[in-house]
């Protein structure tokens, strides 16, 4: 029996070295030298690339940032505690990418593309790098298509092309976020995508950006990025890179995209806090030399493309918080120069209740004319410069008594015209809709009406023309064109609501 059970061990053993195959293998391993605040030095590792993604225990991954001649920088992404030093590093060959599909629409995830929603986990085998060379000037085409972000002061003054960077900065607290979710329900219906990059902000303030987005059926078109304060800095850091590869998927199948940057400010802290865990040395704030690459080749990569490349578009709204007002600060004016445009929100407006804050004067479009639609460019033309008078003539006439006929009426129209501006938040309106009610100050419908009472007149002057002339608004929503026939007929039902209207 014995002999029986060891002949059979024997068959077993030799069936195995038939079927045994010689096998060689390469792998590229070093060792952590030194690691703290979620950066690691590390030594052994001489052919590794810039952004090469690195395996480190416990499932933990990383990504390799700073090369020397005797050790590689590396930032880790996950729990940096549960490493120490002497633990095996093992380099992949890969370069930092995020997996990319539709399926993500609707989703909160963080920059390597895990959800955060509860939700099931998104299965994709396309992924994108997030580090590329922007497109050249020959890919490119010019922007002339209008983005219409629903709000009256922007489109009818500072308006956005597809294609364009265009940077919304103020204080804290000045509304920024508010108009950039603002231009994201707008987007329901112009078939644009939307990702909402949220870097260093709160839990509970990304979580209330969703659940508006979701209240305004807004979520089938947005994706959520999210690296909150909570997480990591690396997190912080790969966050913006990651939103806009996402983008540049959508972008190569020739659609448009709407990505927002909330906001480059803490952006640019959380690579200052690696750079100095890195020993970079550092400039002006502390930050490192290359923190105007930092932001330039992140927003060089939002562009329309030429119609042989696909006629997709990225258009980036990023966002800077601002210190007292100080525009001239080191990240403010890095970011302005790179961008086409600012619209620049104003502590002393906000609180005077003037909502969105913008201030006409500082706030300017570089591109955006050209992507005017010819309606809105029609009836606002002058609106902008007339604003920019109106409030050095109302200065002016704070410290005077005496002041002509002419300017008293100039006054009083730039008065009813800001009030006629101003719109609640989460209440987008369609561009017909903006193009009727800046016609009727223009031409003089709100010149004998309270200024307490011009938003009630727009309110009540839309509502009967849905249910009297919805020809007319239908022709100006398709045509998009003001012209002299259309006036006529405006012009009619403007003098008939008129006769109607009670100021209170």
């Amino acid at each position: 029996m014995k002999t029986d059970i060891t002949a059979q061990i024997a068959d077993e053993l030799v069936k195995k070295i038939e079927l045994f195959e010689v096998t060689s293998g390469a792998r590229r391993i070093g060792r952590i030298i030194t690691i703290q605040d979620g950066v690691a030095k590390i030594s052994g590792l001489p052919h590794v690339a810039y952004l090469e993604r690195l395996e480190f225990p416990h499932n933990i991954s990383g990504f390799a940032i700073n090369l020397e001649e005797d050790a590689v920088g590396a930032i880790i992404l996950g729990d940096y505690l549960r490493l120490k030093e002497g633990d095996e590093v093992e380099a992949t060959g890969q370069l930092l990418s995020i997996p990319v599909d539709k399926s993500f629409l609707g989703r909160v995830i963080n920059p390597i593309g895990e959800p955060l929603d509860g939700k099931s986990l998104i299965r994709t085998k396309t992924v994108y790098p997030l580090e590329k060379i922007a497109p050249g000037v020959v890919s490119r085409q010019q922007v002339n298509t209008p983005l219409q972000t629903g709000i009256k002061a922007i489109d009818a003054m500072i308006p956005i092309g597809r294609g364009q960077r265009e940077l919304i900065i103020g204080d804290r607290n000045t509304g920024k976020t508010s108009i950039a979710v603002d231009t994201i329900i707008n987007q329901r219906t112009e078939n644009v995508t939307c990702i909402y990059v949220a870097i260093g902000q709160k839990t509970s303030r990304i979580a209330h950006v969703a659940a508006e987005l979701a209240r305004h059926k807004a979520m089938g078109h947005t994706i959520i990025v999210s690296a909150a304060a909570s997480e990591s800095v690396a997190y912080q850091y790969i966050a913006p890179y990651a939103g806009c590869a996402i983008a540049e998927y959508f972008m190569d199948q020739g659609k448009d995209v709407l990505i927002i940057y909330d906001d480059l400010t803490k952006h640019a802290w959380a690579y200052r806090q690696i750079a100095l865990a890195l020993k970079r040395p550092s400039g002006r704030e502390a930050y490192p030399g290359d923190v105007f690459y930092l932001h330039s080749r992140l927003l060089e990569r939002s562009c329309r493309m030429a119609d042989s490349k696909g006629g997709g578009s990225i258009t980036a709204l990023p966002i800077i918080e601002t210190q007292a007002n100080d525009i001239s600060a080191y990240i403010p004016t890095n970011v302005i120069s790179i961008t086409d445009g600012q619209l620049f929100l104003e502590p002393d407006l906000f609180n005077a209740g003037q909502r969105p804050a913008i201030n006409v004067g500082i706030s300017v479009s570089r591109v955006g004319g050209a992507a005017q639609a010819k309606a809105m460019k029609k009836v606002a033309g002058s609106l902008k410069l007339d604003l920019a008078q109106y409030r050095s003539l109302a200065a002016f006439a704070q410290f005077s008594t005496d002041v002509d006929e002419v300017t008293k009426k100039q006054i009083e129209r730039g008065s009813r015209m800001l009030e006629l501006l101003k719109q609640d938040r989460y209440n987008p309106m369609p561009l017909y809709k903006q193009v009727v009610s800046i016609w009727a100050g223009n031409n003089g419908y709100l010149d004998d009406i309270p200024v307490s009472s011009v938003g009630r007149f727009e309110q009540e002057f839309l509502t009967f023309l849905d249910h009297s002339y919805k020809k007319l608004l239908a022709a100006l929503e398709k045509k998009k064109e003001v012209t002299l026939d259309f006036e006529k007929d405006l012009k009619k039902a403007a003098d008939t609501f008129k006769k109607t209207f009670v100021s209170s």
